[in-house]
C-alpha cells in the first residue's frame, strides 16, 4: 500500500500504479480537502486501478481514529480520543461510534479504517500513544476495541488492531527511533498481548506490526521485519489468520537502518502480508523491485507469497465487493451526519469532556 502528496493523483503515484500495481493506496491529512473531493480522489484511484487490469478494487485506507490522529476533520465528524470513549465506559456506545465512523468513510469510498488503538497507556512518558488508547487497563482495552472493531466491520469498514505486539510501554516515538520492549513473556501475556486477543476473538481483518523491538521475542529485529514475533507470536501462538499489515516502512525506525528493498523482504518474509510505504515513491519502487527478486530467488517462498495473497484476496472479497464507486454527493451528505455528530457529543459527555 503507498501514500502520496497532494489532492489528486500525481504524476508519480500514476506511475506507481501504472508500473507496480500496488494492492491499496493510503490517505493522509495531506490529501483532503472536502468530501466530494475525496469522492473524486477515491474514483479516480480506482479507474486508474482498473485502467492498468487490476482484477480487484484498490483497498483505499486511512487512519482514522478520532482525537490528534483522524486524517478527516471538519465537516467530517470530529471525535473525541479513545481515551474519552474508554472513561465513558459503554461498550454499546463504543459500536456505535465504529458504526458511525464507517458510514461516513464508505461514503467516500473509504473501506479501510487503521483503527482502533489496543495498546495499552501504561507508561505516563509514552507520549506517542498517549490518549490514542483507552486506558491502562487492558481488559476494559480489549473490550472497547473489540466493540470498535464489531461497529466498523459492520458497517462494512475492514478493521486494524494496533500496533502489535504492543507500543503502550514505550518512551520513544518509533517515527523517529527504535522503541524498545524489555518485559517478560509472562507480562506480555497478561498486558500487551490481551487487547489483541480479545480483538482476534472479534473477527478483526487485519492486525498492524509495531516498529518496536520486543527483546524478549527478538533481541535482534523489530516486531514488523521479526518471523518470530509475526510468524511465531502473531500467527502460530495466538491462531491469527487473518490479514497482517506493517506499520509504515518509511518510518525513521526502519528506514534509519535498513533500505527499502531489505525492509520490505524482511517484513514479507516475517509474515506482513501488506506492506505500508506513505510517501517515498523511490523508496515504493525499490521495495516492489526487491520483493520480485527475492521470490525469483527463492528468497521468498511462492506458498508463503500465495498465502499472503489469499489473505488479503479475501479481505477484499469481503470489503469491497460488489464494488461501487463513491458519489460526491453522498460522500458530503454522510460527512458530519446529525446522527454521528450526536454521537460524537454523547461519547464527550459521559467522558467528561466540555463540547
Amino acid at each position: 500500500m503507498v501514500g502520496f502528496d497532494g489532492h489528486a493523483p500525481s504524476d508519480d503515484l500514476r506511475r506507481i500504479l501504472r508500473d507496480y500495481a500496488p494492492g491499496g493506496v493510503v490517505l493522509f491529512s495531506r490529501n483532503v480537502d472536502a468530501p466530494e473531493q475525496v469522492s473524486d480522489l477515491v474514483r479516480e484511484l480506482q479507474e486508474l486501478a482498473r485502467d492498468g487490469g487490476a482484477e480487484l478494487p484498490l483497498l483505499i485506507g486511512v487512519d482514522q481514529e478520532g482525537g490528534r490522529v483522524a486524517r478527516l476533520r471538519e465537516p467530517w465528524t470530529v471525535w473525541p480520543p479513545m481515551a474519552v470513549l474508554g472513561h465513558a465506559g459503554s461498550e454499546e456506545l463504543a459500536r456505535r461510534m465504529g458504526a458511525a465512523l464507517a458510514a461516513e468513510l464508505r461514503a467516500c469510498g473509504i473501506r479501510y479504517d487503521f483503527a482502533p488503538v489496543v495498546d495499552v497507556y501504561s507508561n505516563p512518558r509514552n507520549t506517542v500513544i498517549g490518549d490514542r488508547s483507552f486506558g491502562d487497563d487492558p481488559e476494559r482495552v480489549g473490550r472497547f476495541g473489540a466493540a470498535v472493531i464489531e461497529g466498523l466491520q459492520g458497517g462494512g469498514v475492514a478493521a486494524c488492531a494496533k500496533h502489535f505486539p504492543g507500543h503502550g510501554d514505550t518512551d520513544l516515538d518509533s517515527h523517529a527511533d527504535l522503541p524498545m520492549v524489555d518485559h517478560s513473556r509472562s507480562r506480555l501475556d497478561d498486558v500487551e498481548l490481551r487487547p489483541f486477543r480479545r480483538c482476534i476473538e472479534a473477527g478483526v481483518a487485519s492486525v498492524m506490526t509495531a516498529h518496536v523491538l520486543a527483546r524478549e521475542i527478538d533481541d535482534r529485529l523489530p516486531a514488523s521485519l521479526s518471523s518470530e514475533v509475526t510468524g511465531g507470536l502473531l500467527r502460530r501462538d495466538m491462531r491469527y489468520a487473518g490479514v497482517v499489515v506493517s506499520d509504515d516502512l518509511d518510518m525513521k525506525a526502519i528506514s534509519a537502518r535498513w533500505g527499502a528493498g531489505e525492509a520490505a523482504v524482511l517484513a514479507a518474509k516475517a509474515g506482513c502480508d501488506l506492506l505500508l510505504s506513505c510517501r517515498d515513491h523511490d523508496a515504493q519502487a525499490t521495495a516492489v523491485e526487491a520483493l520480485v527478486r527475492a521470490l525469483e530467488s527463492d528468497a521468498i517462498a511462492w506458498k508463503d507469497m500465495d498465502a499472503s495473497c489469499g489473505r488479503i484476496r479475501a479481505l477484499k472479497e469481503r470489503f469491497l465487493l460488489p464494488h461501487r464507486d463513491p458519489n460526491a454527493k453522498e460522500a458530503r451528505l454522510a460527512a458530519g451526519a446529525a446522527a454521528s455528530r450526536a454521537v460524537a457529543r454523547e461519547i464527550a459527555e459521559r467522558g467528561g469532556v466540555t463540547v
